[in-house]
């Protein structure tokens, strides 16, 4: 069984979250280890995933590339996911970027870049804490 330490090591993880008529939805993520053990992710408040997590806060995370491909010989991870908004998600976008430093501000600029092009406003921000199993 995948430790906290080992899967918050991963670069990319597979988040699995279920839909209402019971099928998973596997997405790549990037995650971080918080202070308190836990393990967490940014994300939009309006993404479908948070929407399926509010409905369904069992999720399995295991090991994968950036394009979702679950990499050979690992096991999945059962978690339990929160969404955070506000003040909360204050130590998930510091873990995050503690240890994707380059990769987010290349991502935000590229975010900003794509808001303006297509004339859509920002979306709210959100973190999902995941407490393993």
């Amino acid at each position: 069984m995948a430790t906290t330490s080992s899967i918050a090591n991963e670069k990319y993880v597979s988040l699995s979250t279920r839909k209402k008529n019971g099928d998973l939805v596997a997405t790549p993520v990037w995650i971080a280890p918080l202070a308190d053990g836990a393990l967490g992710f940014t994300t939009d408040l309006t993404s479908a995933k948070v929407k399926r997590i509010r409905n369904f806060a069992d999720v399995t995370l295991q090991p994968c590339n950036a394009r979702g491909a679950v990499k050979e010989g690992t096991v999945a991870v059962a978690a339990t996911a929160t969404v955070l908004t506000g003040a909360d998600i204050a130590p998930v976008e510091a873990a995050i970027k503690a240890k994707y430093r380059v990769m987010v501000s290349l991502i935000g600029v590229g975010y900003a870049i794509g808001r303006i092009v297509s004339r859509k406003p920002k979306s709210p921000p959100a973190a999902i804490r995941l407490d393993l199993a």
